[in-house]
């Protein structure tokens, strides 16, 4: 079978990577095809679309935190989330065959990721850091465009892809730098893609609460009584409504069912309430 699966950046950006390795993990039968977009509001256009699509979104990393833009698109979309993925983020310097460090003079990358290899740039002061708009993106331009003496900090995968040297591995700071990614399909084609309830363990929701004291401690005692261990939890203001707060609230648990007795004790005391989606929970990688 073929998952056609839209990610935002080009071919062999970090997303593209997430999604050939989720599905080779769990669904190693299928072929995947991905759909780049620009960016991340075109590819929830695109995934509402088509109710045949599959996305995969970052909606954390352990370096940057949150991203706050992602959490927002996937609360106002129909979507539902139906897994994740977390994903080691090594970093490689690549550039056309034949080209050593010396012979570079500048680097292309996402600001990001060039802030994420500060160490390695210490060391190599001779290298001008050009930002870019995606890791994938500065190596296909470079290979396209067969562009000497200048490198990308991309993935590995990516450099691969579009048949750049790698010159050096690892080259991020910081290794344990780490992506989470959130498996997003339409409802209709959901339950082809969760397990069934004894493995499920994991779920996301939204929701407001009034602004009263208290309110948000009587959720989190509730929930802590029908034994849901928070793992995260997320808060952003709400647009015209000054110092009141919506709340993203990642749980997981050894039963389904006492997952849904809590939803069901807690939901008189919130309003907006969504379930994002209850999946089961990825292990963190090595």
């Amino acid at each position: 079978m073929q998952r056609r699966v839209t990610i935002q950046g080009v071919a062999g950006c970090y997303h593209d990577a997430a999604a050939r390795n989720y599905f080779a993990d769990r669904f190693p039968e299928d072929n995947v095809q991905t759909i780049p977009c620009d960016t991340f509001p075109k590819m929830f256009e695109v995934l509402e679309q088509d109710a045949s699509l599959i996305g995969v979104l970052a909606i954390e990393n352990t370096i940057a935190g949150a991203l706050l833009q992602n959490h927002e698109l996937l609360r106002k979309s129909p979507l539902s989330v139906v897994g994740e993925f977390k994903m080691r983020i090594s970093h490689v310097l690549a550039a056309l065959p034949g080209q050593s460090i010396d012979e570079l003079d500048s680097v292309f990358s996402h600001p990001m990721a060039l802030m994420q290899c500060d160490n390695f740039f210490r060391a190599n002061p001779h290298l001008k850091k050009i930002e870019h708009f995606d890791t994938a993106g500065a190596a296909r331009d470079i290979a396209e465009g067969r562009i000497a003496g200048r490198g990308a900090v991309c993935g590995e995968y990516a450099a691969q892809l579009y048949g750049l040297n790698i010159l050096q591995k690892g080259i991020e700071t910081n290794k344990r730098n780490f992506t989470r990614f959130l498996i997003l399909a339409d409802p209709l084609i959901a339950p082809e893609l969760i397990p069934d309830d004894s493995h499920i363990n994991k779920a996301s929701v939204v929701f407001t609460l009034p602004h009263t004291q208290g309110a948000l401690s009587k959720i989190l005692t509730i929930l802590s009584f029908y034994d849901m261990n928070l793992s995260k939890i997320q808060s952003t203001p709400i647009l015209g409504r000054e110092w009141e707060y919506r709340f993203y609230l990642d749980l997981t648990f050894k039963s389904y069912a006492r997952f849904m007795q809590s939803v069901t004790a807690v939901r008189p005391l919130m309003s907006d309430f969504r379930l994002l989606g209850a999946y089961r929970e990825c292990e963190n990688p090595v």
